[in-house]
């Protein structure tokens, strides 16, 4: 595990007796994750580095957006934190990652995700104008190191640059809505990581389902719909967001040298520009 010294000193005042049970980090990102025991209770721990960025956004994410989930244990607890020193404790919530498991291709999964990410999305909303921000971000990934070929780079700097950016709803959302930040118990399922969670338009967590499992399997989408409502994407403002997600999940993993991701992204780039 990697804590610096001010963290191991946070963990050491907070659970005074706990013992590390598994490191659950991801390996990709400078984040460690915890799983922690301590007089028969057990806790996440989540650190980062210093150059990270979503531990202040997930203690925000507790503070004000989870209520509706933690109220039925879908979601952890808050029990420490400290966004200075990067560090949050959490209750542990049982259950595995939906991800990898056959309950990824299961329907009733995807009904129950669907009615938690409703949950989410109905607390608030407000008027922005998010997409000009964005726009923006997938043109500066486009300077950064990527593999994209450069008359696809030539093509799609154009395509931005000639949208509109009008005005958008914006709800709480999480950013990373898919099965790798799921867990499952007992038929139930409940939500983690909040790293990415902001205020977005509700289409945004549809993002990484589209290019996953709902390419695949379109009942998984009319199960998850059945549990969320009326689909929020409307043809315009989707394509463009696939295109940025396209271009920011290419960009991304080429940099931490996550290779199937590279793929996947160049892959929604292709289809995105070929639809």
């Amino acid at each position: 595990m990697t804590l610096d010294q001010r963290q191991r000193d946070l963990l050491a005042e907070w659970l005074p007796r706990a013992e590390v049970v598994k490191d659950l980090s991801w390996g990709l990102v400078g984040t460690t994750v915890l799983e922690l025991l301590q007089d028969g209770d057990r806790y996440i721990a989540k650190a980062g580095d210093a150059a990270d960025g979503n531990i202040a956004t997930e203690i925000e994410a507790h503070q004000t957006w989870l209520k509706p989930w933690t109220a039925h244990n879908r979601a952890p607890e808050l029990v420490h934190s400290d966004e200075q020193a990067k560090l949050l404790v959490t209750g542990y919530l049982p259950g595995h990652l939906v991800e990898g498991t056959d309950h990824e291709h299961n329907p009733e999964t995807y009904r129950q995700a669907g009615e938690l990410l409703a949950q989410l999305h109905a607390q608030s909303a407000v008027t922005d104008d998010f997409e000009a921000g964005e726009n923006e971000k997938a043109l500066a990934w486009l300077t950064r190191p990527h593999r994209i070929a450069p008359d696809v780079v030539d093509r799609l700097r154009t395509l931005i640059t000639s949208w509109p950016t009008p005005t958008t709803e914006l709800v709480p959302a999480h950013g990373d809505w898919q099965p790798r930040n799921w867990l499952i118990h007992n038929g139930t399922v409940s939500v983690i990581d909040f790293g990415r969670a902001a205020l977005r338009p509700a289409y945004t967590d549809f993002g990484r389902l589209a290019a996953q499992q709902f390419r695949t399997n379109p009942s998984l989408e009319q199960a998850f719909l059945s549990g969320y409502g009326p689909d929020p994407r409307d043809p315009d403002s989707w394509h463009r967001q696939r295109v940025r997600e396209a271009i920011g999940t290419t960009a991304w993993a080429h940099q931490v040298g996550a290779a199937p991701y590279e793929q996947q992204g160049l892959r929604m780039l292709t289809e995105v520009l070929d639809s």
